[in-house]
């Protein structure tokens, strides 16, 4: 097996682990602000889950180059080709 994949079971296996041991339900106030007991898996778990998914989409690779980019580039070269005189066209080909 590659590191990679046995750092990723690693982790999930300590985060398992970690969920599991932090059962107990806590008192949580959210916006409406009533003491609302829920378990701290489960508030652990969805913060885990949004990290992950925000994780995700921070890494992901990016387009490199983009349609107004491609624009200009084709603009561009029109533009350095018709301002050659004739007899530089013939040279070049």
């Amino acid at each position: 097996m590659k590191a990679k994949t046995i750092f990723i079971i690693a982790i999930t296996a300590l985060l398992t682990i970690f969920l599991m041991i932090n059962s107990d339900p806590v008192e949580f106030n959210f916006i409406i602000g009533a003491p609302i007991p829920i378990s701290k898996l489960i508030v652990i778990g969805i913060c885990i889950i949004i990290g992950f998914i925000l994780g995700f989409l921070a890494g992901r690779p990016r387009k490199t180059v983009s349609s107004y980019d491609q624009e200009i580039e084709k603009h561009q070269s029109s533009e350095s080709k018709s301002t050659l005189s004739d007899e530089d066209r013939d040279y070049i080909s």
